[in-house]
């Protein structure tokens, strides 16, 4: 039974979580706890399991949360492939455009502003659509309750949502773009390209050279790439383009076998976010 709801049950805990590894060990949990449950009681086995899997994935952020403060530099999540590509099959669900726009990279990192419950309702909100009473069922809260963790939570989405409005073909332009311009060292074609206050979020988690503060400013992000990628670095890095978390993404593979993975959001016409994903722990199924 649990097998025939895997997907959107892996679905379901990875948004919340932001990490694949995580969602993978909390439906182990899910497993263990559906295997000692009386089977005559449970009368929606798929309601049943989403209630455990959300409430273990709320432990699990909460004590996220808590140990933050020891993580070097910028968290962010852990990249996925959601098409088929060389670095295996896709983590689904992913198949509807809402569902897609849910798991995107610029999304999960907003979601981390949220308490672990806001966050819970949110997903189930608005990347499942479940009614406000079904959710009720499934955090152990009332449907008011719901509704008012929804309002604050999409409140705090609203403002940087607006920040990566660009459809996938557009983001997969400028980013191609942007590299272009990145190995030629061309920084006025890297700002032009570049939103005045876009951010480059690195996560690094202190095993590789990354950044570890977010780079502001359209000069200091231009000059930040060129100095990566540009004509004196030599051999140049291959460049792998996939899809990661439903949008056009690349993997960056360096000569000395350090590997990043880099997605951005874009809106009106601009770049105005880089996630680039260096920690070795976040990228093993990106490994092709």
């Amino acid at each position: 039974m649990l097998d025939a709801h895997r997907p959107m049950l892996l679905g379901l805990a990875y948004r919340l979580l932001g990490s694949l590894h995580d969602a993978e060990d909390v439906l182990q949990d899910a497993y263990l706890r559906w295997v000692g449950v009386d089977r005559s009681a449970v009368a929606e086995p798929r309601r049943y399991l989403s209630r455990v899997v959300t409430r273990l994935a709320i432990d699990r952020l909460r004590a996220r949360q808590a140990a933050r403060e020891t993580y070097v530099g910028t968290w962010l999540p852990e990249p996925v492939a959601t098409a088929p590509s060389p670095f295996g099959p896709p983590c689904g669900p992913a198949e509807h455009a809402e569902l897609r726009d849910s798991l995107s990279l610029a999304l999960l990192h907003l979601l981390e502003r949220l308490t672990a419950p806001e966050r819970a309702v949110y997903v189930l909100r608005t990347a499942f659509a479940l009614p406000f009473a079904e959710i009720a069922g499934i955090v152990g809260r009332s449907a008011a309750d719901c509704r008012q963790l929804h309002h604050r939570a999409a409140d705090k989405v609203a403002a940087g949502r607006r920040r990566f409005t660009a459809s996938p073909g557009e983001q997969r332009r400028l980013l191609d773009a942007f590299l272009a311009a990145a190995r030629d060292g061309d920084l006025a074609r890297l700002t032009d390209l570049v939103a005045d206050d876009v951010t480059v979020w690195a996560d690094g988690g202190g095993r590789v050279r990354s950044a570890r503060n977010p780079v502001h400013g359209a000069d200091r992000v231009a000059r930040f790439f060129a100095g990566i990628h540009g004509p004196r670095r030599r051999p140049a890095a291959r460049v792998a383009p996939t899809e990661l978390n439903g949008r056009p993404g690349v993997v960056i593979h360096w000569p000395d076998g350090r590997r990043y993975a880099l997605a951005v959001a874009a809106a009106d016409g601009r770049i105005t976010g880089l996630y680039l994903v260096g920690n070795p722990d976040k990228l093993t199924r990106l490994a092709g």
